[in-house]
């Protein structure tokens, strides 16, 4: 099967010579499309013949119309069936696309195609996700197989849309003609996108197992947290792996059920370990770990190779530790078997200096208190990378010597997560 072509669409904020390079970037990161609309930019702000150089063109009318010049330098011309007035586009290049305002059952999706198209034209279907749930995930996959027996394989893109959509979107894609994907950055051209670079890796790296026709079988795997693009989990476990980065707010027991006959299993991180040891009926306290048991998930706890990597390289046996959530709970079961003294501290606990070593558990999203200082306290950082360097210098600022030991708990971590996902049936 062919691999979805990824789309990436022009930010609202890049003009002219800024608009070629973001082409020029996305291009050598491997995206195969430019999209730029009509409702991002008005026609003078980009010169569409030179970005067509670049990247193959996809021109969407939005609202307004489409300028001649983008048309005519398109490789295809995106006009939606039930706003655009008419399908007219060269010979050969359009996109006919629909955008519903709910989410529809299969034939009330197929209704809404009912439409004479000409030769050639491909078929995108966007609708919103709706509530998570398997019979949500499984209408949108029959959707998606209809309208392809209808229009023909290669023609057909489906898309789902909204704040916990990344997954099913990633599913979809599978079958998909397209994949609109992200960039990186703030900005997204619609909720529930994947980043180009998951996308690349997943069609570089392409998952064994043949793609199923049936239910059960699709063996993905994914990381479960809020803001974590900078996550290095995608670039090491196999895949396909996605990134799957949802509000903290989001319902993410609703998600990982709905998601268990095309998922074998998660990483979890801040903010879900809790909440989800909880809905899986674990005795830790904090889990960081699916793994897909046929009709369930079994959680675990690989954080406490993390803990007990950091914990040693410390060598001491009387810490704090900043925080109290989803990593801390590794850390207590981990320091208790080393016989250490740790004392659990939050935000609202911290009145006076610390001194002596210690642990940062805080995500860099969380604000650290205003009283918090340190006096010549070595505070190891359990996170990397950016997030990583800045937490340290919130440390540094506040008079302590960070430890860089993200990579170290991670790494630790990881392979054991790898040897669980080994086992899933």
């Amino acid at each position: 099967m062919t691999p979805a072509r990824r789309v990436v669409t022009l930010p609202p904020s890049l003009r002219g010579p800024d608009a070629l390079r973001f082409a020029t970037e996305a291009r050598n990161r491997g995206a195969d499309v430019l999209e730029v609309r009509t409702d991002l930019h008005p026609a003078d702000a980009v010169d569409a013949a030179a970005l067509a150089g670049v990247l193959e063109l996809l021109v969407s009318e939005r609202g307004t119309p489409l300028p001649p010049a983008w048309v005519a330098a398109a490789r295809w011309v995106d006009r939606d069936v039930v706003h655009a007035g008419d399908l007219a586009a060269p010979a050969g290049r359009l996109l006919a696309s629909h955008h519903a305002e709910r989410p529809l059952s299969t034939e009330e999706a197929l209704r809404l195609w009912d439409v004479a198209l000409p030769g050639g034209s491909l078929v995108k279907h966007i609708e919103p996700l709706g509530m998570e749930s398997r019979e949500r995930i499984s209408v949108l996959l029959e959707t998606q197989a209809r309208l392809k027996a209808r229009f023909g394989e290669g023609r057909v893109t489906v898309l789902a849309m909204g704040p916990t959509a990344l997954p099913v979107r990633a599913v979809l894609a599978r079958r998909n003609v397209l994949d609109y994907v992200a960039v990186g950055g703030d900005w997204k051209a619609a909720p529930g996108q994947r980043l180009l670079a998951d996308a690349v890796r997943e069609a570089r790296h392409p998952h064994p197992v043949p793609l199923p026709e049936g239910e059960g079988k699709l063996s993905r795997l994914a990381i479960l947290g809020t803001s974590i693009v900078h996550s290095r989990s995608p670039r090491i476990h196999r895949q396909p792996f996605d990134r799957i980065d949802i509000p903290e707010d989001a319902p993410v027991e609703a998600l990982v059920d709905a998601l268990l006959p095309h998922y074998r299993g998660f990483a979890v991180t801040s903010p879900f370990k809790i909440r989800l040891a909880r809905h899986t009926g674990s005795p830790l306290d904090a889990i960081n770990t699916l793994v897909r048991r046929r009709d369930r998930w079994e959680s675990f706890n690989t954080d406490t190779a993390g803990a007990r990597s950091v914990l040693e390289r410390l060598g001491a046996r009387d810490l704090f530790v900043l925080g109290d959530g989803g990593a801390s709970a590794a850390i207590r079961v981990v320091g208790a078997e080393m016989g250490c003294q740790l004392r659990f501290l939050r935000r609202a606990e911290i009145s006076g200096p610390l001194s002596g070593p210690g642990i940062w558990t805080w995500p860099d999203r969380i604000t650290p208190p205003d009283t918090l200082r340190f006096e010549g306290a070595r505070v190891a950082v359990i996170a990397y990378g950016a997030p990583a360097r800045r937490i340290a210098t919130e440390i540094t600022r506040r008079g302590g010597t960070p430890l860089l030991l993200g990579a170290a708990w991670f790494i630790a971590q990881a392979r054991q997560q790898r040897s669980l996902w080994e086992t899933a049936s």
